[in-house]
């Protein structure tokens, strides 16, 4: 377990954060909700950001930004709630898969990558 959690490991995270991204960026086009304005464009800003985050991040990593991948992450999984497009089945299911994706490789990075020694028990 410990040879996974390695530092070397990271920019694996930023390169699957950086294909959701695009993902969410090409959804309204090829799910065919580019047409109601909230969703696409919540998909593309979101999208955009997520994706130009985990670019930095391979560039220079720092901590913030996976903080900041946490906080769009989180913004993009409850946005279909918080923006009124959860009757829109594809855009709920695209936002809210790659809100997951994002929030957790976010979180896991900062839980398995922080600067605290593994526990050796």
């Amino acid at each position: 377990m410990e040879k996974w959690l390695k530092a070397e490991k990271r920019p694996v995270i930023d390169i699957v954060n950086v294909i959701a991204g695009i993902a969410l960026v090409l959804s309204p086009w090829y799910l065919g909700f580019a047409a109601e304005p909230h969703a696409a464009w919540n998909a593309w800003i979101a999208g955009a950001v997520i994706a130009l985050i985990a670019v930095g991040a391979l560039v220079a990593f720092h901590a913030y930004e996976e903080w900041a991948n946490l906080v769009v992450g989180l913004w993009t999984l409850i946005s279909p709630w918080a923006l009124g497009f959860s009757a829109l089945a594809a855009a709920m299911w695209a936002h809210v898969i790659v809100g997951v994706i994002v929030a957790a490789l976010a979180a896991g990075s900062l839980w398995f990558f922080g600067d605290r020694p593994l526990s050796t028990a």
